[in-house]
């Protein structure tokens, strides 16, 4: 990491709580490239979690942040954004914080299309509170709370944030890092709500679970299994398909509630 990006590092907070192996210092990296790449000021960048392993990545980030209650992150960013439209609000959450508790605040956000970057790492399992499985598990896999294999089909967290009506819907992983980057920072940019898939490792819990190794062995498992997205095709030979997926443009919901509140005032 250069000079230049250790300035958006709370080092005194270091070192961080994440097992070796973990690859929420990749994500964070790849959120803190792209928003230097951008040119972004950190007085007007607020970065929110909820619970979570990835989500104690706010805590090590020096920016406005805030760490809240599970499931709530976006809550809470859309409480900044109303207040303050000109912010740039950026939510790192978890496939348990996200997708389960936080998922009914995740499709509205969608529905809403409010400027806010979504960027939801799915390590397939609550890392946190001990690998209990999450609504992204893969079903079969092993998890605390499924000892004998999950029975549930997991969300495909791209479909169902663009059904949802998110306008901008990305996926990579930890192992293509360039791409993940370059996706956080086209979600950023874009005016509307944005999710970013960061498909990620936690040998601790999910990859010793399943025996599926160390981080360099769950690495090369993404690699291996891993197809980009070609607009029009359904059928994969991977089990794994990372791109963008939705960017449209449509009306942004701070921009129709100053319109509102104008139309409303000057009656």
């Amino acid at each position: 990491m250069s000079s230049n990006a250790l300035s958006y590092l709370r080092q005194s907070k270091m070192p961080h709580i994440w097992c070796p192996g973990c690859g929420n210092g990749i994500v964070m990296n790849a959120i803190i490239r792209a928003i230097d790449s951008l040119g972004l000021d950190p007085r007007q960048t607020v970065i929110v979690s909820g619970i979570g392993c990835s989500s104690r990545a706010p805590g090590y980030m020096n920016f406005d942040t805030l760490h809240t209650a599970h499931g709530r992150a976006l809550t809470f960013a859309t409480g900044v954004k109303m207040a303050n439209p000109a912010l740039n609000v950026i939510v790192i959450s978890g496939d348990g914080d996200g997708a389960a508790i936080g998922g009914n605040h995740l499709i509205h956000a969608c529905r809403r299309n409010i400027d806010i970057t979504l960027v939801l790492v799915n390590n397939n399992i609550y890392g946190m509170t001990s690998g209990q499985y999450s609504p992204l598990t893969p079903t079969g896999a092993l998890a605390t709370t499924a000892v004998y294999g999950n029975i549930d089909r997991p969300f495909d967290l791209v479909k169902l944030a663009s059904g949802a009506g998110a306008t901008y819907v990305a996926r990579s992983t930890v192992y293509h890092v360039p791409q993940l980057k370059t996706y956080i920072q086209n979600a950023i940019k874009h005016h509307g709500f944005s999710v970013v898939e960061a498909v990620s490792t936690c040998p601790t819990y999910f990859g010793r679970k399943n025996k599926r190794g160390d981080a360099a062995n769950m690495m090369v498992w993404m690699k291996d299994n891993t197809a980009v997205y070609k607009k029009g095709v359904e059928e994969y030979d991977k089990s794994l398909v990372i791109g963008e997926f939705v960017n449209i443009e449509a009306p942004e919901y701070t921009d129709s509630y100053a319109a509102l509140t104008e139309r409303v005032g000057g009656s």
